[in-house]
C-alpha cells in the first residue's frame, strides 16, 4: 500500500509509459517556489498552480485516491506537466496569472475583459481640448482614469465643460472657424477659436481641470475664490459672477461625489471591490474613485467557478484556515486585473485576502498598496454600495441563464430532438441579405451554451449567382459550410450543429434539403422558419426537411422565443454586413472625386458608361480606355485608387 506521504512507484509495471514518466517527473521536482502545469492527452492546458514548494504541492495531488471529486476528474487526466523555477512565491503569483490569462485553463478561475478602459485625454496644444479616449497612451498628451465606463468619461466631461469650460472641438474645427460654435452660447466653451479668451486665461482653466481630476478640488476653489474676489474688487462684475456660478457647480459635485478619509484626508483614488458567490456563477463588483470622485461601478463574470474553488483542498494546503469560495474568486480577479492596469493605493474589499498578493501588488506596480475590509464612514457607505450591486448583477444573471437554459430545454422538447447535454446543444442559424440584388452576403449565426457565440459568427459573399436568387443563395452558403465541416468530422476535428435553422419556408428549406441530401447529412437537422399570417411576429411556424407536418409552437412559446431570438440574431448579422459592404462599394467609388485629373465631365462620362459605382469598380484597365478622354496613364491610376 502507498504511504500517504509517498508516490506511487513510477517503475510500477502496472501504469503506463505516460504515467510512469509522470511520476518520474513529479519525484525529481526541486523543493523550490515556482509554477507548474498540468496537460492532458490532447495537449491542453487543465491547471496552472503556484507553489513556495514546488514538490511538496505537486506531490500533494499524486499522493492519495481524490475518489470521484473534481481533484480526481482532473488527475485522471494529467499526462503531462512543465513547470517553472522563480525566486520568490509574489514572482510565482505574477507568473501563475499571466499563464491562467494566456493559457485558459480548464480548472482555474478566469477573468475576461476584452475591454480596454476608457480614459479623459488633455490633448496637447496651445488650447488643449479634451476627449474620449480608448486605447494606447501617448506620451505627449496628459490622460486621466481609467474610468469603468464610457458614460463616466463622458459624464466627467459635460462636468468640466460646465466648470472650466474647455474645448472639446477637433482640431481641424478648431482651426478653420470664424465665429464661435453653439457650446460658447451656452457657456460650455470659453471660445479659443476666434480668440475670446487670452492663451494664458486659458492655461489657467486647463490647469485647474487637471487639479479637479487629480483630486486637488480645495486648492482649485480657492483658486477661483480668489480670482472671484479679485474681479469684483475690479468691478468686473460679469467674470466675478462666472466664476461663482463654477463655485456653485464644483460645490455641488463635491457635495455628492467626494469621499472624505475618516482620519482627516481625501481618499482621491481608490478601488472598492464587491465578490457574490451562487448557483456556481460569481461576480466581481469593482466601483472606482478617482480624484475624490466616485466614477461608477463595472461587474465581471468569472469561469470556471465551480471546477476551481473545488480545486481549494490541494491548491491551498499551505494556509492555516481554507479560505471562502468568496476569497479564492476575489484572489484571482485581483492578481489578473492589476496585471495589465495600473493599480490604486488603495483596495476597499468585502472580503480578505492573502496579505503575499497585496505585497506582490505593491512590489509590481512600485506604490504602497493598502487593502482595507472594514472600514468606517463614509468608505463603508461606497462598499455596502458595491456588495450590493454585485448582489443585484449576479442575481440578474442567473435569471437569464435560467430562461436560457428553459428555452433551450423547450425547444429540444418540442422538436422531439435528441441531446445529451443541453450546454453543449449547438444550432447555427443562416439568413440571406441584400438590396435589390446588390452586395449579397450570407449570415450564419451560432447559439451553444444556451447563448449567442459570437466569435464563430461568419459572413460569406455570395457571387455568380443572379442578383436576388435568395435560393441559390442559400444553396451556396450551405454548400460552402458544410462541405468542409462534413470533411472534418469524417477527419475527426469538427462536429455537426444539432439544429440548423433557415429563414424562409418550404422554398428555402427544399434547397437546404438537396444540399444536405448531396453532401449525406441527416436531413433532421434542418428547420425552416416560415413567418406566420400577415407576417406578424409570435405567429411563425417550423418547417421540416425530413417531410414531418408544419409545427406552431404558439406565441407565448419558450421554445417559439429562442428560435426568434437566433432568427432574428442571424437577420441583424446579415443586414449590417450587406450594409458594409454597399457602402464600401460606394465609398470606394466617391473616390473618382479624389483623382487628379478626373473632373466631373470625365466622373458623369464613366458612370454613364459603366452604368454607375459599382460598374467604374469592376471595370479593366481596358475597359476605361473605352471611356472618351480617358488616357492609359489615368486608366492605370483609376484601376488604382479603386482597388
Amino acid at each position: 500500500m502507498t504511504e500517504p506521504n509517498d508516490l506511487p512507484a513510477s517503475d510500477d509495471p502496472a501504469l503506463d509509459p505516460a504515467r510512469r514518466q509522470l511520476l518520474g517527473d513529479v519525484a525529481a521536482l526541486p523543493g523550490l517556489p515556482g509554477v507548474y502545469r498540468y496537460f492532458d492527452a490532447q495537449d491542453h492546458v487543465l491547471y496552472v498552480g503556484k507553489a513556495r514548494d514546488l514538490k511538496k504541492r505537486v506531490s500533494s495531488y499524486f499522493q492519495k485516491n481524490h475518489g470521484g471529486t473534481r481533484i480526481g476528474h482532473m488527475v485522471s487526466k494529467i499526462v503531462r506537466m512543465e513547470t517553472t523555477v522563480v525566486r520568490s512565491e509574489a514572482e510565482a503569483l505574477l507568473l501563475e496569472n499571466n499563464l491562467i490569462k494566456t493559457l485558459n485553463p480548464r480548472y482555474n478561475i478566469l477573468f475576461r475583459d476584452d475591454k480596454s478602459y476608457p480614459y479623459l485625454k488633455i490633448a496637447s496644444h496651445d488650447f488643449p481640448r479634451m476627449a474620449y479616449y480608448r486605447g494606447s497612451v501617448d506620451r505627449r498628451h496628459r490622460y486621466f482614469g481609467p474610468y469603468p465606463s464610457a458614460w463616466a468619461v463622458k459624464e466627467s466631461i459635460q462636468l468640466l465643460q460646465k466648470v472650466f469650460r474647455l474645448r472639446t472641438c477637433e482640431d481641424t474645427v478648431f482651426n478653420n472657424r470664424t465665429r464661435p460654435c453653439l457650446l460658447y452660447q451656452i457657456k460650455r466653451c470659453t471660445g479659443p477659436c476666434v480668440d475670446f479668451i487670452s492663451k494664458e486665461d486659458y492655461a489657467r482653466d486647463v490647469a485647474n481641470a487637471e487639479r479637479f481630476l487629480l483630486g486637488d478640488q480645495a486648492e482649485v476653489m480657492e483658486q477661483l475664490q480668489a480670482q472671484m474676489m479679485e474681479h469684483a474688487e475690479a468691478m468686473a462684475y460679469e467674470k466675478a459672477a462666472e466664476i461663482r456660478d463654477q463655485l456653485s457647480a464644483l460645490s455641488l459635485v463635491l457635495h455628492q461625489q467626494s469621499v472624505e478619509d475618516n482620519r482627516g484626508g481625501d481618499t482621491k483614488d481608490a478601488d472598492i471591490l464587491a465578490v457574490k458567490v451562487q448557483g456556481g456563477r460569481a461576480c466581481v463588483n469593482l466601483a472606482m474613485v478617482r480624484g475624490g470622485r466616485h466614477l461608477g461601478d463595472r461587474p465581471y463574470f468569472p469561469t470556471h467557478v465551480e471546477d476551481a474553488t473545488a480545486m481549494s483542498a490541494e491548491e491551498m494546503a499551505g494556509r492555516e484556515t481554507q479560505p471562502a469560495p468568496e476569497v479564492q474568486v476575489l484572489e484571482a480577479f485581483i492578481a489578473q486585473h492589476y496585471l495589465d492596469s495600473s493599480v490604486p493605493p488603495l483596495l476597499v474589499l468585502s472580503h480578505g485576502v492573502d496579505k503575499a498578493l497585496i505585497e506582490a501588488l505593491s512590489d509590481q506596480s512600485g506604490i504602497k498598496v493598502t487593502a482595507q475590509t472594514m472600514p468606517r464612514e463614509p468608505r463603508r457607505a461606497w462598499l455596502d454600495m458595491c456588495i450590493k450591486g454585485a448582489d443585484l448583477k449576479l442575481t440578474r444573471l442567473l435569471s437569464e441563464e435560467g430562461s436560457q437554459q428553459a428555452r433551450t430545454r423547450a425547444l429540444v422538447d418540442a422538436l422531439d430532438l435528441e441531446a445529451e447535454n443541453l450546454d453543449t446543444f449547438r444550432i447555427e442559424c443562416f439568413d440571406i441579405s441584400h438590396t435589390a440584388g446588390e452586395a449579397t452576403q450570407a449570415s450564419c449565426v451560432v447559439f451553444e451554451g444556451h447563448k449567442m457565440q459570437s466569435s464563430q459568427y461568419r459572413r460569406y459573399n455570395i457571387e455568380g449567382i443572379t442578383g436576388g436568387d435568395d435560393y441559390a443563395a442559400m444553396r451556396q452558403v450551405l454548400t460552402r459550410r458544410y462541405s468542409k465541416m462534413v470533411a472534418a468530422v469524417e477527419a475527426g476535428t469538427g462536429r455537426m450543429p444539432d439544429l440548423v435553422l433557415v429563414d424562409g419556408g418550404k422554398g428555402q428549406v427544399s434547397m437546404a434539403r438537396e444540399v444536405f441530401a448531396e453532401l449525406g447529412i441527416d436531413l433532421r437537422l434542418i428547420v425552416g422558419v416560415e413567418k406566420g399570417e400577415g407576417r406578424k411576429v409570435g405567429l411563425e411556424e417550423l418547417v421540416f426537411a425530413d417531410g414531418r407536418d408544419k409545427v406552431y409552437l404558439g406565441h407565448d412559446s419558450a421554445a417559439l422565443m429562442l428560435v426568434a431570438q437566433i432568427r432574428d440574431e442571424a437577420h441583424r448579422f446579415a443586414i449590417t454586413g450587406m450594409r458594409a459592404k454597399r457602402a464600401s462599394v460606394r465609398t470606394s467609388g466617391s473616390r473618382l472625386e479624389d483623382i487628379a485629373g478626373v473632373g466631373p465631365k470625365k466622373r458623369a462620362k464613366l458612370l454613364q458608361r459603366f452604368g454607375g459605382v459599382k460598374g467604374v469598380g469592376d471595370a479593366s484597365v481596358e475597359d476605361l480606355l473605352s471611356v472618351d478622354g480617358i488616357s492609359r496613364d489615368l486608366a492605370e491610376e483609376i484601376y488604382r485608387a479603386l482597388h
